[in-house]
């Protein structure tokens, strides 16, 4: 069960994502801490939670991040349930770490924290970001893929806005991009593969949803061994946030 999240933040003055948070549920309780990506300069801190070194703890869900969530009201709740491939008894966290939070009105995105599975290896699932900036044909291409199938991991090393982003492309040919991994994952997947061997970083589709927005269509996952010299997020931006 996912329980603990990373609140990211994109500057808008270099347009990077930045961990500015740590949303954790244990216990019954919700906790919120701001980590040391906060403390860039035209960050602001969420509401009246602007203690950037306290520890916040509530019964409830935030409301900046129950807001995230969509009413089981609206009509659109039973396919957007399908879509994220999760039950409507999950628990929120759950919800926000599929659907990554996201709101038309900020930059803020929400991710899992990786925990090894039950056979002790790393195993994340994520939507296949950038895909509005790819061919118009990709949404053709989805209705040849099934699940299950392999896509392939492609070093974007000449991207201009990230150098280390990691694009997918089909396996099969004709070779087609089919979008990249999140850039937020994109330094443990360079970890993996360098500890592990590209060819042992496995993805493949788990769920192609053809109803759903452009961001929602192509669900993935990444699995790998659960080398012992790596910690996801070993970072200073995600670690507590510290006296200035």
């Amino acid at each position: 069960m996912i329980s603990n999240l990373i609140v990211t933040w994109r500057n808008s003055e270099t347009r990077q994502w930045v961990p500015v948070g740590n949303l954790k549920y244990e216990n019954e309780q919700y906790f919120f801490n701001y980590t040391n990506g906060a403390k860039a300069d035209n960050f602001q801190p969420f509401g009246q939670m602007n203690e950037l070194q306290k520890t916040y703890s509530s019964t409830s869900l935030f409301p900046i991040f129950q807001n995230r969530l969509l009413a089981k009201s609206r009509p659109e709740y039973e396919d957007y349930i399908d879509w994220l491939d999760i039950s409507k008894n999950q628990n929120e966290l759950i919800e926000l770490s599929r659907s990554r939070g996201i709101r038309a009105t900020d930059e803020l995105q929400l991710f899992p924290i990786p925990e090894q599975n039950q056979t002790g290896d790393y195993e994340v699932l994520f939507f296949s970001h950038g895909i509005s900036h790819i061919a118009e044909h990709y949404v053709e291409r989805l209705e040849k893929l099934a699940n299950n199938d392999t896509l392939l991991i492609l070093k974007d090393v000449q991207n201009k806005v990230d150098p280390l982003a990691l694009a997918l492309r089909t396996q099969d040919e004709p070779a087609e991009l089919l979008g990249y991994c999140p850039s937020f994952f994109v330094k443990d997947f360079h970890k993996l593969m360098e500890l592990n061997g590209s060819s042992n970083v496995h993805v493949t589709i788990r769920k192609i949803n053809h109803s759903a927005p452009l961001q929602l269509k192509l669900l993935c996952k990444l699995s790998t061994k659960w080398s012992p010299q790596f910690q996801p997020f070993e970072g200073e931006e995600f670690q507590p946030c510290e006296s200035f």
